[in-house]
């Protein structure tokens, strides 16, 4: 082998060397990078999916609250209804208008002509013209 092919195989050995050498931590440093994105990625997919589940439950759980909520405020006005009722039966006690609801079938011989019993003993006063 001629001298030249020795200098130039020499050349190109400490060419490749020195861009073994300069590009190597370039491209680990590129590699580190990817591998930091690659996880930050997944990081993140995995808060997202973690957000949305916390998302559904919490909306869910609000759902529930609200169903919760109308049947309270149904049982509210129910109960606002039989707080009515019982003041205008009350009511109707004061005026003596209901005293048949407190004679017994087998009593209206007894309280006959009173205004438990009205003017017939078979049936209670109604409210209602004939």
């Amino acid at each position: 082998m001629s001298v030249i092919t020795i200098i130039v195989i020499a050349v190109v050995v400490v060419a490749a060397l020195f861009a073994l050498f300069v590009f190597l931590p370039r491209m680990r440093e590129q590699a580190r990078l990817k591998a930091r994105a690659r996880q930050l990625h997944q990081r993140r997919t995995r808060a997202i999916t973690e957000q949305r589940q916390e998302a559904d439950a919490r909306a869910q759980r609000a759902e529930q609250a609200e169903r919760r909520a109308r049947i309270a405020d149904a049982e509210a006005t129910r109960e606002r209804a039989e707080a009515q009722l019982r003041r205008e039966r009350a009511a109707q006690h004061e005026r003596g208008m209901a005293d048949y609801e407190l004679i017994e079938d087998e009593e209206r011989d007894r309280f006959a002509g009173t205004s438990a019993v009205g003017e017939s003993p078979a049936t209670p006063p109604s409210d209602t013209p004939r």
